[in-house]
């Protein structure tokens, strides 16, 4: 009779232990049971303000007479840069850099036996930020007529950016969810079911790459400076109840 007993109480417990593992497996298999899509939305754009800067250098072995050859030089490249059509508000300069030159000495064997002061070097900075991008830019291309009246003027490359950004990427987000949902109803027709309530909504990374390059994307985001005309591009994860 015991042992009758226990044959029962052990079959029930193997139910029991089937019924259960039976709804856990229908419960995972509930939860799992969504579609996952990802969209992207792009726009290409031109840029609306540049900004482009060059220095200047002076030297000379008296400080003041380095000071007074720079701020001559800084008054032409004012005047300069006002007679090409920038604004006074659109040029900045920067607070000058002053460093000590040495003229290493050698002896007649090729060793170096002294270090010998040999005047001071004077460098300033002009900035340009303007939306008239394509006047600033031809400025950047065409200051021969400062190096040609003897200041000694390095120009940078122009760097550029938009605007209206921050409008650009709302759009961009309402692109790439459109984008996403059209992908996940596409994905449960051919599956033969409908997509349900949203579960998750996540961005991905906002790209600005130059337009028609091979630029390469990077896992932190690119943000392209050097050229003129860009490509925006942004990613949204989108996961759906399947039904």
């Amino acid at each position: 009779m015991k042992t009758h007993f226990s044959s029962i109480a052990f079959a029930l417990a193997i139910i029991l232990a089937a019924l259960s593992f039976s709804n856990a497996y229908k419960f995972k298999y509930k939860s799992n049971n969504s579609v996952s899509v990802t969209g992207l939305g792009s726009k290409d754009f031109v840029s609306d303000l540049i900004v482009w800067s060059g220095s200047f250098i002076r030297k000379n072995g008296s400080l003041k007479d380095a000071y007074a050859e720079l701020d001559s030089d800084r008054d032409k490249i004012k005047k300069y840069l006002l007679k090409q059509g920038t604004s006074t508000d659109e040029i900045i300069f920067s607070a000058v850099d002053i460093d000590k030159e040495f003229a290493d000495v050698w002896d007649d064997s090729g060793t170096k036996t002294i270090s010998v002061f040999s005047g001071y070097r004077l460098t300033q900075r002009v900035q340009i930020e303007s939306k008239d991008v394509d006047k600033v830019e031809a400025i950047s291309r065409q200051v021969t007529e400062l190096i040609n009246s003897g200041i000694e003027f390095y120009s940078s490359s122009p760097e550029y950016y938009y605007t209206k950004l921050a409008e650009l990427k709302i759009e961009m987000i309402a692109e790439a969810t459109k984008d996403a949902n059209t992908r996940a109803k596409k994905i449960a027709e051919n599956a033969g079911s409908d997509i349900g309530a949203l579960k998750n909504a996540s961005m991905g990374v906002f790209q600005i790459v130059a337009q028609n390059s091979a630029e390469e994307y990077s896992w932190g985001g690119s943000f392209n400076t050097a050229s003129k005309r860009k490509t925006a591009s942004i990613t949204v994860k989108l996961e759906y109840e399947a039904e």
